[in-house]
């Protein structure tokens, strides 16, 4: 704090007098939920001006470690919250987050301002057009600081692929975020935004989400659209809220959620009041436990989740053990060939311009053939007929988000360390809605993340059970040390 400047610590000062919710007497601006934020522009103990300059103080002063952020729009974010608080004089509202400061993963298209998916190849690109789930939160109120850091054309789940260099894990900067929406979950858990936008085909809002203590909640595949968001696998794309609580996760779904006619995923089905689910007891909810998930477990991630799903068994009707339908692409097979379909123009004329990771992967990609895919396609839909017959026994799943906490960038970069089984892509490949929430930390002070699964179009059975466990604990309260 000494690094503020005077007028920024009378901001904070005043602010923290002001603040009528039950958080911490001293608990700081910047690690309010975006709901919290939201809430004291509206009742305007502080202005959307002076959140977005401590936010941005912040980033200049914490993201030379962090590498969370590719570009600062930091003269537009400035203009945006001028705006908004002239608007609420006023007394003109834009939305559920006016004026609070949010940035989105840079694979998320916004007009006028640089969309790179990290990739050399993009490293200038401008879209003309925002992405759909980017104008819904605009549109909401929000302030955009920037475009955050991932893996390269979000490839992999480390956060170390990019061509902007790795992010680092603000809780010890020599482990990686996780990915591939990495700045989202490093910015999120270090204060340097109240939300944003990241995007999972195979775990990437949730691995990082875990990883840095952060809430990551992927809908269900068809909740939300993927126009104007660079693909990856069209089978399994999906949108999602990043963000510092359950109740920030549920407001952001809720505007970004809703049939796009323009999208060919989104589906046209009914929108929820996600903030209900909040309310909603957990009573006669019954618990499944996939118990394949907690095989090769680390020790303090087995501890952590045990001791969550007692917490749960306390407040739900039964928990119980059950057993998923196994998956298995084609043999030679796999959704890859999606990538390779986007890239072919790009990957076929420069492939020295990707990373050696993403160039080994879309070369196995162009060996499928179509025969092979067309078979995986065929699987994915009786994977997701089956998995239908889990959820008549049980409302939600509880399990790991990831087998271990975050490995040095080190050992991840020079691909030195085995890596455990992964707990996200199953339930891509399902379809199925899943959200990390914080569950406590390792001997080495790393956090560990819940996993909360529910059928299709079941965001609000999640929503409820991840609430009632967040607000049973307090590991979201707790913050890195930067």
């Amino acid at each position: 704090m000494s690094n503020l400047s005077r007028r920024e610590l009378m901001v904070l000062a005043a602010a923290q007098a002001s603040v009528q919710i039950a958080r911490p007497a001293t608990e700081e601006p910047h690690y309010w939920t975006a709901c919290e934020a939201a809430e004291q522009i509206r009742r305007r103990k502080i202005s959307s001006e002076e959140l977005t300059r401590l936010c941005l103080g912040r980033i200049r002063q914490h993201d030379k470690k962090l590498n969370a952020f590719i570009t600062l729009t930091a003269d537009r974010a400035m203009e945006q919250a001028r705006a908004c608080d002239r608007d609420l004089q006023r007394k003109v509202s834009r939305g559920a987050l006016h004026g609070v400061p949010i940035a989105l993963k840079d694979n998320i298209d916004t007009a006028g301002i640089k969309t790179t998916a990290a990739a050399t190849i993009f490293s200038d690109r401008i879209p003309t057009e925002d992405a759909e789930v980017a104008r819904r939160v605009l549109d909401a109120g929000a302030v955009l600081l920037g475009k955050l850091n991932l893996d390269e054309w979000a490839f992999a789940g480390t956060g170390t692929t990019g061509c902007f260099g790795p992010a680092h894990n603000p809780w010890a900067l020599d482990r990686i975020t996780g990915g591939s929406s990495a700045g989202s979950a490093a910015a999120l858990a270090a204060g340097l935004c109240f939300a944003s936008i990241g995007s999972d085909d195979g775990g990437s809002v949730r691995i990082p989400g875990a990883h840095c203590g952060v809430v990551g909640f992927k809908p269900s595949y068809g909740r939300a659209s993927t126009r104007g968001i660079v693909p990856s696998a069209y089978s399994l794309d999906c949108p999602g809220p990043m963000a510092r609580s359950v109740e920030d996760a549920a407001l952001m779904l809720g505007l970004m959620a809703g049939y796009d006619p323009k999208d060919a995923i989104v589906l046209e089905r009914l929108v929820p009041d996600y903030s209900r689910a909040l309310r909603e007891s957990t009573a006669n909810l019954r618990i499944g436990v996939p118990r394949s998930f907690f095989e090769t477990l680390d020790p303090d991630v087995a501890s952590s989740v045990e001791a969550a799903i007692t917490v749960m068994r306390k407040k739900t009707r039964e928990v119980r053990d059950v057993t998923l339908p196994p998956f298995q692409g084609a043999q030679g097979g796999g959704t890859d060939i999606e990538l390779y379909h986007f890239h072919k123009q790009f990957f076929d004329a420069t492939p020295e311009k990707y990373h050696p990771r993403s160039r080994r992967l879309l070369e196995r990609a162009k060996e499928t053939s179509a025969e092979r895919y067309v078979e995986t396609l065929k699987r994915l839909r009786e994977s997701r007929r089956d998995v239908r017959r889990v959820f008549e026994e049980v409302d939600v799943l509880l399990l790991p988000t990831m087998r271990e906490p975050a490995p040095l960038i080190s050992e991840t970069m020079d691909e030195s360390r085995r890596r455990l089984p992964g707990n996200t892509g199953a339930f891509n490949r399902f379809g199925l809605p899943a959200l990390t929430v914080p569950c406590g930390f390792s001997r080495l002070g790393l956090p560990i993340g819940l996993q909360v699964v529910g059928p299709s179009f079941g965001e609000s059975a999640v929503l409820t059970v991840a609430y009632a466990y967040q607000q049973s604990t307090e590991w979201r309260l707790k913050h890195p040390p930067v």
